[in-house]
């Protein structure tokens, strides 16, 4: 039995050598680097998740439109409840199945012989434009944060939509130089981007608890003051319509399983890193969001900002002088610069996987490893999921409310990709999970049920314009593209996708019976993958 009480790097060189065996079982050899332990995946995959200060400022003007402070907590506390059961279902079936090709391997894996090819295929599309969606809502995001904070000393500047096009082009080619040529040290830059977001919230807090420079608010205005008018909507469904922001914070739960090839300990570091990042965010969402509800500048001049992005003239009006506003306008940006980083290199390993099933066009290129950058990356996938982003981004010169449709978009592609597998799983009688490494056990079946009808229920919520009546450049174009890549992925699967997508490769001595895929592995090799997972528990 080997001693993996030593040194750390011959434990992390067993470890890789088990995942790299494991791999291998699922139908894939090891191409990646392994470099990342729990702390990395759960800081780098999950920062929009940990980084809940961005993923709960960045569309705050939704909130404040459909409710205020009353959605604004109360939906956080709400939804992360919501949340954590989804998150627990993919824990338990990612254990098992620890890859990059995620979801839609999952759906392979656990959906009839006579359904799984088909099942897979939609899966898979869903997972690529919700990764593609969601990196660019982060990147576009950011660049509006940008145009905020300029407005703190640059207030009567009226931003084209072109201008800022421009901005978050240039966020968008920051993030792309650290995925291809920084590769090496992104675990790092992931641990750094932690301690900048756990600093951040405390700065925040104190300081505009300390100074509350536009007045304190009592504690029925902070947590209970609900005005759903600005929003058109009827106060119950107004206040579903500003939950957006904290299903957004959490939709990237999932993209975890994007970089299992890269984690030094998949089967057990996945599952853990894709569970702890929901009370994670729920506690550092709370700490952030509790000390601006109880000083929250007046909600109408908030709203009426130009940018339809308010947080620099929140955080100005908060601390009483710009310079005050800009510092704490920098730590979101800070925050949102690190997430655009994380997330985008997230979606480049998911359109890398999915290639590498050959169910993109030009497979064999987007499934390339280029191994002369940064000790191998995809690059060619690196830049296609960049060059789709840029082009979704168009949508922004016609729309004002074009942030709101990616957030949709990514929001909708992601949650149903998510509960597909779980529905599956469920739907089987939960019979391939029962021996996860990280199984439910009798909460399995309510947790999965939980998770699925909540998946559901986003996707009509985020289809759903912001505001009432609506107007072209006020509409909700998430269904629309939503639909436009549903068209495409089907038009794809008639052409080409039926004649060459065989779904992933199932591996030798193992076969799919009945409506559940069953293994039947050897019992030696049963023997040999306890031994495994014992070793490395």
């Amino acid at each position: 039995m080997h001693d993996d009480t030593g040194n750390p790097a011959h434990k992390a060189t067993l470890q890789d050598s088990y995942a790299a065996a494991d791999l291998q079982k699922l139908g894939y050899k090891q191409e990646m680097t392994r470099s990342r332990g729990l702390f990395h995946i759960l800081f780098s995959t999950s920062a929009v998740i940990f980084a809940s200060p961005y993923g709960l400022a960045a569309p705050i003007a939704t909130s404040l439109v459909a409710g205020g402070p009353a959605t604004i907590i109360w939906g956080w506390v709400a939804v992360s409840f919501l949340t954590l059961p989804l998150a627990c279902s993919l824990g338990e079936i990612c254990a098992k199945y620890p890859t990059s090709a995620g979801a839609y391997y999952w759906c392979f894996r656990l959906a009839s012989p006579q359904n799984r090819l088909l099942l897979s295929w939609i899966n898979g599309w869903l997972t690529m434009v919700g990764v593609w969606t969601i990196s660019l809502s982060v990147t576009f995001g950011t660049a509006q944060l940008i145009v905020a904070g300029t407005g703190i000393y640059l207030p009567d500047w009226d931003v084209k939509p072109w201008q800022t096009y421009l901005i978050f082009l240039a966020v968008t080619a920051v993030t792309v130089i650290f995925c291809v040529f920084f590769n090496s040290i992104l675990p790092t830059i992931d641990i750094i981007s932690a301690y900048w977001t756990l600093l951040g919230i405390i700065v925040i807090l104190v300081c505009v608890s300390v100074k509350a420079a536009a007045g304190r608010h009592s504690a029925a205005f902070a947590l209970g003051h609900f005005d759903p008018s600005p929003s058109g909507w009827t106060p119950g469904w107004a206040f579903f319509i500003g939950l957006l922001p904290v299903p957004y914070t959490f939709s990237a739960i999932g993209m975890i399983a994007s970089m299992a090839e890269e984690v030094h300990n998949p089967t057990a570091d996945l599952p853990r890193a894709i569970v702890w990042s929901i009370p994670i965010g729920f506690v550092g969402g709370v700490f952030f969001l509790v000390p601006i509800l109880f000083t929250l500048p007046d909600i109408a001049t908030l709203i009426s900002v130009s940018s339809g992005q308010p947080v620099g003239v929140m955080f100005e009006l908060i601390m009483g002088s710009q310079g005050g506003g800009f510092g704490l306008w920098f730590i979101i940006f800070g925050v949102g610069m690190f997430c655009a980083i994380s997330i985008s290199c997230a979606a480049s390993r998911a359109t890398w996987a999915f290639a590498r099933d050959a169910a993109l066009p030009f497979p064999r290129t987007f499934a390339k490893i280029n191994t002369h950058l940064s000790g191998g990356i995809p690059l060619n996938a690196i830049l296609l999921s960049t060059s789709i982003q840029l082009l979704l981004g168009l949508i922004y010169l016609g729309s004002s409310a074009a942030f709101n449709a990616f957030v949709g978009v990514a929001v909708m592609c992601l949650g149903s990709s998510y509960a597909m597998p779980v529905a599956i799983s469920l739907a089987n009688g939960r019979g391939e999970v029962r021996d996860s490494p990280f199984s439910l056990g009798r909460l399995g079946a309510p947790l999965n049920t939980v998770a699925v009808v909540w998946a559901a229920f986003e996707m009509v919520l985020f289809s759903m314009p912001a505001v009432v009546p609506v107007t072209p450049t006020t509409m909700n174009y998430a269904s629309v593209v939503f639909l436009a890549f549903a068209l495409i992925s089907a038009v794809w699967y008639v052409i080409s996708g039926r004649f060459h997508y065989k779904g992933p490769e199932i591996p030798d001595g193992e076969q799919v019976h009945g409506s559940v895929g069953e293994k039947e592995v050897h019992g030696q090799e049963g023997e040999k993958e306890e031994q495994h997972s014992g070793m490395l528990q």
